[in-house]
């Protein structure tokens, strides 16, 4: 009997996962290195000389890209858990803050991030007559990705709210707490831990769209990129770029998979 079938099952599954996951990826990067254009490619987008003397300037911009995520990230929790708690809200009374608050997810869900910095980086300042500072294209790309992703995750929220049974609610009035107090201290915590993975998928593709600030003019990762690229008429620029937003976004990705194992595993 062969070494593989004495192994044990989970071994022996790893090994062959192992082997036909190389023999793909060798079969892939030999199809693609011997193909008739991989030269130009190559020299386009994978050249050496330029990714060593740009990416320094890239790096030193990209932080840019992670103190507007931080600060947005920050900014779009706020705003979201507020909207999602306000829609939750009964009575009558609340119908006009539920109304705002349904017309605002509605329409910055609808409407493309890229076209909302366009409207708000091009559009207000000129519109308000605002003076510097408040005039920032940095600043206004910012509330446009506040405002676009703190709708997203409003819903999010929101979902994670109406998942906890009617029961906790009634629990928590029988034993005296008013209505926001029962929200506040029994209802939202638990809702908020169930939506931490969702959550931060939305925060993935946030940390991603900081470069789509680029188009109103601030140098951040993509820009320095950009401007390097029309010197040199060489891409490999974009290359460093990507890989800088990999390297955020990837760890973040696993955290979130690791998170969404860990509760199921705790629900079973």
């Amino acid at each position: 009997m062969s070494p593989i079938r004495r192994a044990n099952p989970g071994v022996r599954a790893g090994l062959i996962g192992g082997a036909s996951t190389v023999a793909v990826f060798v079969g892939l990067g030999w199809a693609i290195t011997s193909a008739p254009g991989w030269p130009k490619v190559r020299a386009a987008f994978f050249d050496w000389h330029h990714f060593r003397e740009s990416f320094p300037t890239i790096f030193g911009a990209f932080w840019l890209n992670v103190r507007l995520f931080l600060i947005a990230e920050v900014c779009v929790l706020l705003l979201a858990l507020a909207v999602a708690v306000v829609r939750t809200i009964p009575g009558p009374a609340f119908m006009p803050a539920r109304l705002l608050a349904t017309i605002y997810t509605d329409v910055f869900r609808g409407v493309p991030t890229i076209l909302l910095i366009y409207l708000f980086g091009f559009g207000v300042p000129p519109a308000l007559s605002l003076e510097r500072p408040w005039n920032s294209p940095l600043l206004w790309g910012s509330v446009a990705l506040i405002l676009n992703y703190g709708a997203y995750v409003a819903e999010v929220f929101r979902a994670g709210i109406r998942s906890i049974h009617p029961s906790q609610m009634a629990a928590a009035r029988s034993l005296g707490l008013s209505q926001s107090q029962a929200l506040r201290h029994v209802i939202v915590p638990q809702a908020v831990r169930r939506v931490i993975p969702p959550v931060l998928n939305d925060f993935v593709a946030l940390q991603k769209d900081t470069a789509l600030v680029a188009i109103l003019g601030p140098l951040e990762a993509l820009r320095q990129a950009y401007i390097y690229t029309a010197k040199t008429f060489n891409f490999t620029p974009y290359l460093g770029a990507a890989l800088l937003f990999l390297a955020l976004t990837i760890p973040l990705a696993r955290t979130t998979d690791w998170l969404i194992g860990r509760e199921e595993r705790r629900r079973r």
